[in-house]
């Protein structure tokens, strides 16, 4: 079932809510506010050359790269990478750990903050993602996650999450990747939930790699609820990659994924 939760949530970490909450005040000052201001509007600036490119290759790329699409993905990784470079620093640690470009496997990664894709991006693999349907119409940013092929998902809807589960089946048969949040939606507070079983479902089925990745720092620099202010954060943020895992039982997926995860947020706090 796609509503049910890691049962080994509980044993991860001695201070499981405490030590993966984001640590700080809510204070938020003018530069923060002048920064995020800055961010959204450079971010949306770029992404209108780069949309344009999309839209002359995306013939090309349809029939030739149908389910990959990696010349669309690379174009995402590009506006990722540059919209950030000039507002915060972003890490990949443990890149070695990253099955290759060929290679189809599920990612999963803990959830707080609007800036989590854009992290995740910087991994420079042509996954394809989750989001709900309203994303989807979002003037350029959401018509070039249509062109790039990425999942859209009626949150409250039972048949919608079930054929995103199967289109999910369907790209990894096909050697694309997939990435999941399987936490379902953003934390209001930073602190990591329980995660739900579907993505590891979908893994278990297509015996595929399970890459977990920790994002560290994403929701201090910006907070889910404040996308409005954009703060600046010693050592920026983190996405940390871990060695992959592979299994046919989904709740083993589920249970080493969220261990993983949240026993990095706590090193890292």
């Amino acid at each position: 079932s796609v509503e049910t939760r890691a049962s080994a949530s509980s044993a991860a970490a001695p201070t499981p809510d405490d030590a993966s909450k984001p640590a700080g005040d809510d204070k938020v000052g003018f530069f923060a506010f002048l920064r995020a201001q800055c961010f959204y509007l450079f971010t949306f600036i770029l992404a209108l050359p780069l949309f344009a490119s999309m839209v002359v290759m995306f013939p090309f790329v349809y029939f030739t790269d149908k389910y990959r699409r990696n010349a669309l993905s690379f174009v995402n990784d590009v506006w990722a990478t540059v919209s950030t470079s000039l507002f915060t620093p972003i890490e990949v640690i443990g890149r070695e750990n990253l099955p290759s470009v060929e290679t189809p496997a599920v990612y999963v990664a803990n959830h707080a903050s609007y800036l989590d894709i854009y992290s995740l991006f910087h991994l420079r693999r042509p996954f394809k993602f989750i989001s709900k349907v309203s994303n989807f119409i979002i003037p350029i940013i959401g018509w070039s996650m249509y062109l790039t092929g990425h999942i859209a998902l009626k949150r409250t809807d039972r048949k919608s999450q079930m054929k995103t589960l199967k289109d999910c089946r369907m790209l990894l048969q096909n050697d694309c990747s997939v990435l999941f949040f399987p936490e379902g939606t953003r934390s209001v507070d930073g602190t990591m939930a329980d995660f739900k079983k579907g993505a590891f479902s979908v893994a278990a089925k297509e015996n595929a790699l399970v890459v977990p990745v920790t994002l560290v720092n994403c929701s201090k620099v910006m907070k889910n609820g404040r996308e409005w202010a954009m703060r600046s954060v010693p050592g920026g943020i983190k996405v940390v990659v871990h060695p992959p895992i592979q299994s046919t039982d989904a709740q083993e997926l589920c249970d080493k994924s969220y261990n993983t995860i949240k026993e990095t947020l706590v090193q890292y706090s």
